[in-house]
């Protein structure tokens, strides 16, 4: 029996029954695939129905501003995702009259759609035979054909694209993509995958050789860059604090923070207090401590965050112009948005 025939017998014995599965609405297909980049069903899963909710069609998503876009982003993280989204949205909705493109070619254009993405819609949307390869296909493809190229050094990246291309079930192309992924996800796992019973075992060359663990390869990683953050939590007599928008192209563009001093290592509070930044935001005397006894380390895909929040007392400042009350109204990165879960500002 064909590869393509056992893994999509598979999948209709095993699919899992996702909202995104009941559509063929390439805008909930695209917000589905965008937002499950980098994330886990079980997360994303809320997210995507509270997205459809609040945005039901491509123009409702459009018309939103960003900081809303970005505010119902908080906690999935990589925010350029939500931004790209939020772009190709209002390029649709203003330029193509709220049609979605329905060729691979075309998809591919928009932004923030790679040639993962465009596969998936384009093929369970439009019924193009175009192969999808993500995490889960890699792992699949490179135990099953005993395949040692690197899954992210360019020749494999070319060698997994052809390969899955040439697997491809071609009457039912958004069938197989499906399967092969929740496969990946539900069988052929990356830890202790239910290699007893798969239906591949027979001719899956990982197993035989007992490479399971050793596949799929992947090339070193780029070192992680240690940062060190100190974000100046401000409270005034009048209920006060400063939050402002994060610009350039860095981490969390467009979403908000405290006062920032970044240091070359961690910064005790008589450096802080020494420190230009600090002093030139205060003039008058302020009451300061540290929220966190130990510093926060929130880690990203190349960047490790070492943060201490201090929380910064005084009668009034500049600038200090949002209200304590109105702080869960802006979006915030995920790590700023856990100290305001635990913080209880003074009444």
């Amino acid at each position: 029996m064909k590869f393509s025939n056992i893994l999509i017998y598979w999948y209709l014995q095993n699919n899992r029954e996702l909202p995104w599965r009941k559509t063929k609405n390439p805008y909930f297909i695209w917000l589905s695939e965008i937002m499950l980049q980098q994330t886990r069903v079980a997360q994303g899963l809320s997210y995507y129905l509270k997205f459809t909710t609040t945005f039901p069609t491509i123009f409702d998503l459009a018309k939103a501003d960003e900081s809303t876009v970005l505010k119902m982003w908080q906690g999935l993280g990589y925010y350029s995702r939500a931004r790209n989204l939020h772009f190709s949205a209002k390029q649709i909705a203003n330029e193509l009259n709220g049609e979605f493109p329905t060729t691979y070619k075309e998809i591919i254009k928009l932004k923030g759609i790679g040639d993962y993405t465009a596969s998936a819609i384009a093929s369970i949307c439009f019924n193009e035979p175009t192969a999808v390869v993500d995490g889960n296909v890699y792992r699949v493809l490179s135990r099953y054909f005993g395949i040692k190229t690197a899954i992210n050094s360019t020749v494999g990246i070319k060698e997994f694209k052809t390969l899955a291309q040439s697997l491809i079930d071609e009457t039912q192309p958004g069938t197989f993509n499906q399967a092969i992924m929740d496969f990946g996800a539900l069988h052929c796992k990356p830890q202790n995958p239910l290699c007893e019973t798969c239906p591949f075992t027979d001719s899956c060359v990982a197993f035989e050789k007992k490479l399971t663990k050793e596949l799929p390869v992947k090339e070193k990683k780029i070192k992680v860059r240690k940062r060190y953050f100190n974000f100046l939590v401000i409270q005034t007599n009048a209920n006060k604090t400063i939050l402002t928008e994060r610009k350039g192209k860095g981490i969390w563009q467009g979403l908000y923070q405290f006062p920032l001093i970044e240091g070359d290592a961690i910064i005790h509070q008589k450096e802080i207090i020494a420190s230009k930044e600090f002093t030139d935001l205060f003039p008058e005397e302020t009451t300061i401590s540290l929220f966190n006894k130990k510093e926060i380390i929130h880690k990203l895909s190349h960047q490790h965050l070492y943060t201490q929040f201090w929380i910064v007392e005084t009668k009034s400042v500049k600038n200090a112009t949002i209200s304590w009350e109105n702080i869960q109204d802006f979006p915030v990165p995920i790590l700023i948005a856990n100290f305001l879960d635990q913080f209880q500002p003074k009444k």
